[in-house]
């Protein structure tokens, strides 16, 4: 059953806490819709690239979000020729839809000790693949996944758009735009 929504349906800025309210409980806990978003790249053969990532951080009050990953991934090869990344969540008992457009720094090194600090042994195999990610290998498992530091990358998305649908009844729908502000306009769902 979907829940209601938390807000006024008419106020605009409510519309996009609410927005942001399953953001940053999607870095929080791992059972929220918001924790695993698609993330889509365009690769430079201009092919669109949309893969589940975890959301490991989601700021309002400077419009990011951010992801982990591996240097040696496609998304970060596409990231180079072209910074701009999408994010998609649906959020089922909300009946809602939150997109952003993204324009993306990919960090490494002693920028990113921090966040390599916070994660625990068992998952830093996430970043050191061998071969490389998305390399053809001669059976499922041959591959090895040592921890390696400098394979680590943080992903560091400036949220340009943002296009909310609510899927109730009546439908609305609302877009933003960070050259304004956030400050929104309703659209036609």
């Amino acid at each position: 059953m979907a829940e209601p929504p938390l807000t006024d349906p008419q106020d605009l800025q409510a519309f996009l806490d609410e927005a942001w309210r399953h953001l940053t409980r999607g870095v929080a806990d791992s059972r929220a819709p918001a924790r695993y978003p698609t993330f889509v790249t365009v690769a430079p053969d201009g092919t669109p690239e949309g893969r589940t990532v975890a959301l490991r951080g989601a700021v309002k009050s400077t419009a990011t979000l951010e992801v982990h990953t591996d240097v040696e991934t496609h998304k970060v090869f596409a990231l180079k020729h072209n910074p701009i990344a999408a994010f998609h969540v649906w959020v089922p008992r909300s009946d809602l839809q939150i997109r952003l457009t993204t324009r993306v720094e990919i960090l490494t090194g002693a920028q990113v000790d921090e966040q390599w600090a916070r994660i625990p042994a068992g998952s830093r195999v996430a970043y050191g693949t061998m071969p490389y990610p998305g390399t053809p290998i001669a059976d499922a498992f041959a591959y090895e996944k040592p921890a390696e530091r400098e394979r680590f990358a943080v992903l560091r998305c400036h949220v340009n758009q943002i296009d909310l649908v609510h899927l109730g009844t009546p439908h609305r729908r609302a877009g933003y735009h960070a050259s304004d502000g956030f400050a929104g306009t309703w659209l036609a769902p």
